[in-house]
């Protein structure tokens, strides 16, 4: 990618579409300029609410052990991240009609206030669908955070900060694997799982506050109110339904029929798509020629490569290697923090620089699974150096997505149709989060398949191990032939790409 450079015209200090001026010159896209000043403290607001979802995220994955242990649900497992991803696809798709109707700090407070709502329900939660209903509150305002942070980075921003603000969005998730299976771990071992989400309510309160100090009341520019795509958003969220309905049982015709329907939804979501005036994509996303699509493609493809394994790995090295709680909840979250150390590390990258990141993703990725796929299933007493090859696997995956990451998400950007940057910034959350939903149940049913639940126990769970990464090493795969075709569709429209984008 080609940095902008502004033109002689330019004053040092632009202003963004938010009518709020960034002080910051196009020529210089250090970090020193993302982080100080006005662009500081708008990071700051950005970042934290990536931070809370995150976080939630990884207290969730560390105590499910814990939580089917007391209130049963082993069936539902992958639900309680499904759902939570479902929901906030709706929440992602929603994020720009609330960044209209309320402003960025209506928006942000309305956000954090569903999410605290969703974190009080799961704490009081005495069975499991009362769990799940606790998740599906807490995914629709962890949806509407996470896209509000990518949301604004275009708004804010100048075009040559977009990949160390998109690097820093994604780094936050680095900061909740600190923080996320400390909390999650530490009440888990202490018996008291239920005080892990009573910890994220005053976390969100003052986030609120914060983000009414620091972020304008509201838009300089209202965008014109389109209807909600209701029917694509139904299509969107009822096959990933159909995969985990699917996924519940053992059974083999019941799976396949799962599968089927969702095959059938993601046909009406595509034909409806293609046909409506109110799209939920932007234009280009479904056709196979279009850079659009092969971006969303590798993106999606190396968020389930993440996913499927995030969910269980806590599991398998619970009962497989003899972790405790805290130790396995930190174990799986090193794919996270491998991630953020591949963003930052990758987001000064230009040129040819950025072409090996983008491939390094899948490779990287590929070669974890099939490492994760033969060492995980062995069981062990937990030594270190069972452990070590294992960590460097989960840290390989994370690492992969991490290098690609950032400039996968400033090319959509930069392909985008000029009158479409609101619904290309909900799209990149809308993707990521369907990617993620589908990933999960997807890997709720192969390891259901495998044995989880019957016979379970070691057998089963090695047996779930093996064919879980077994299978999903495919998208890493399939996600390299996508981004070979993203740097080759790149290298052909980059300069148009680049006017395009170019205010």
């Amino acid at each position: 990618m080609n940095k902008h450079h502004a033109s002689p015209a330019q004053s040092a200090q632009s202003v963004s579409e938010a009518g709020t001026p960034v002080d910051n010159r196009p020529a210089n896209a250090g970090w020193a300029a993302l982080l100080s000043g006005a662009n500081g403290v708008r990071s700051l607001a950005l970042a934290g609410g990536v931070v809370l979802h995150a976080v939630n995220v990884y207290i969730a994955t560390t105590i499910l052990p814990s939580v089917v242990k007391d209130i049963g649900g082993i069936d539902y497992y992958a639900w309680n991240t499904t759902l939570f991803v479902a929901a906030s696809i709706l929440g992602s798709a929603l994020s720009a009609r609330l960044l209209g109707a309320a402003g960025p700090r209506g928006a942000y407070i309305v956000a954090t206030l569903v999410f605290a709502c969703g974190a009080l329900l799961c704490a009081f939660a005495p069975s499991m669908p009362i769990m799940l209903a606790g998740r599906l509150v807490q995914g629709l305002g962890g949806g509407f955070l996470f896209a509000l942070s990518y949301a604004m980075i275009r708004l804010v921003f100048d075009e040559a900060l977009w990949p160390r603000a998109m690097a820093l969005v994604s780094g936050m998730w680095g900061v909740a694997t600190l923080v996320g299976p400390a909390v999650g771990g530490i009440f888990a071992e202490l018996g008291a799982w239920r005080a892990a989400f009573w910890s994220l309510i005053p976390v969100a309160v003052l986030f609120a506050l914060l983000a009414g100090v620091v972020l304008p009341k509201r838009r300089a520019e209202r965008s014109a109110r389109a209807p909600l795509p209701l029917a694509q958003l139904v299509f969107l969220t009822s096959a990933v339904l159909a995969v985990s309905a699917g996924s519940v049982s053992p059974s083999l015709p019941w799976n396949i029929a799962g599968l089927g329907a969702a095959v059938i939804l993601t046909a009406l979501l595509i034909g409806t798509e293609s046909r409506s005036r109110h799209r939920l994509l932007p234009a280009g996303a479904f056709s196979l020629t279009s850079a659009l699509c092969a971006l969303y493609a590798t993106m999606s493809l190396l968020a389930v490569a993440v996913t499927s394994g995030e969910i269980f790995v806590p599991l398998f090295l619970q009962v497989l290697h003899h972790q405790s709680p805290l130790a396995a909840g930190y174990l799986a979250a090193l794919m996270a923090a491998g991630w953020t150390l591949g963003s930052l590390a990758s987001a000064g990258a230009s040129d040819k620089g950025i072409r090996r990141a983008i491939l390094a993703g899948p490779i990287l990725g590929l070669a974890g699974m099939v490492a994760l796929a033969i060492l995980i299933r062995s069981e062990s007493a937990g030594g270190w150096l069972t452990i070590t090859p294992i960590c460097l696997a989960l840290v390989a995956i994370g690492l992969g997505v991490g290098l690609a990451w950032p400039h996968l998400l400033t090319r959509v950007f930069q392909v985008a149709s000029a009158g479409e940057q609101d619904l290309t910034a909900a799209s990149i959350t809308t993707v990521q989060l369907f990617a993620t939903a589908l990933g999960a149940a997807l890997a709720g049913m192969v390891a259901n398949l495998a044995g989880l639940t019957d016979p379970g126990g070691s057998l089963g769970t090695a047996n779930a191990a093996t064919w879980l990464f077994g299978v999903f090493a495919f998208a890493p795969l399939f996600a390299l032939f996508a981004a070979q075709r993203v740097i080759r569709l790149h290298g052909e429209s980059g300069p148009r790409a680049q006017q395009a984008c170019t205010r």
